[in-house]
């Protein structure tokens, strides 16, 4: 029977390798478990209220001609919600982004330009964001304190500097995909209609379709028993 024989020269070499695997093991679970907390304390998918209540988002970079009968509609049943805008299209309406505030609808960060802000890194995320926040401070003279990434695309470079900026990313709960050609006033209608739950964020855009299902939406969400608000009322 042969016996085999390991010099201390490698027997040393295995004891090293073996404990930097686990040293890998170990901090990589560590940072992926802290990595997947840091996302679920800082961007909102929906709110923390028990209250039934639903929040409703407009992106706004275009569709200035759907907006006056948005904010119509808005106002005839007596809802407030939350416009997140680009700071390019803030620049270039004023007026419209004045007439907006002035219905008391709570007006949110949408980056400057409408880009991929989980391609940039932290520098990039940070000038996005705070050249967009300076842009509304400016304009109505508020302090905003949410995000909305555009394409809902971010990384931990966009978290990191939404946080440093004091700001909460907010993602959504409900997509309507109003912004594709293929979404009629009946698809955008069931999509909201068939997810509504309480503390839900509800995405739009000001477009012709989304315009038609509203009506509708709200009717039947009250009829269910919610009521309709800025992204402020439901994260406590």
């Amino acid at each position: 029977m042969k016996i085999f024989y390991i010099n201390k020269r490698k027997l040393y070499m295995i004891i090293t390798l073996l404990c930097i695997i686990i040293v890998f093991i170990i901090f990589y679970n560590v940072y992926y478990k802290n990595s997947e907390e840091t996302f679920k304390e800082d961007v909102f998918y929906k709110g923390n209220t028990n209250e039934n209540i639903i929040a409703f988002a407009c992106n706004v970079d275009w569709g200035n001609e759907y907006i006056p009968e948005m904010l119509s509609i808005f106002e005839e049943e007596e809802i407030k919600i939350t416009y997140f805008v680009t700071g390019k299209w803030a620049e270039k309406n004023k007026d419209l982004l004045k007439e907006i505030y002035s219905h008391d609808h709570e007006i949110g960060n949408h980056g400057y330009s409408h880009e991929n802000y989980g391609e940039l890194g932290y520098e990039a995320n940070m000038e996005g964001i705070k050249k967009c926040h300076e842009v509304l401070n400016e304009t109505l003279d508020i302090e905003c304190k949410y995000f909305a990434p555009p394409s809902g695309s971010f990384n931990d470079n966009t978290i990191k500097a939404a946080k440093d900026l004091n700001y909460d990313i907010i993602m959504w709960s409900i997509d309507t995909i109003d912004w594709r050609d293929d979404s009629t006033e009946d698809k955008i209608i069931n999509r909201v209609l068939t997810q509504a739950e309480k503390s839900t964020i509800v995405l739009m855009h000001p477009t012709e379709e989304t315009i038609k299902a509203l009506p509708t939406i709200i009717k039947s969400l009250k009829k269910e028993g919610y009521s309709i608000g800025k992204v402020n009322q439901i994260i406590k």
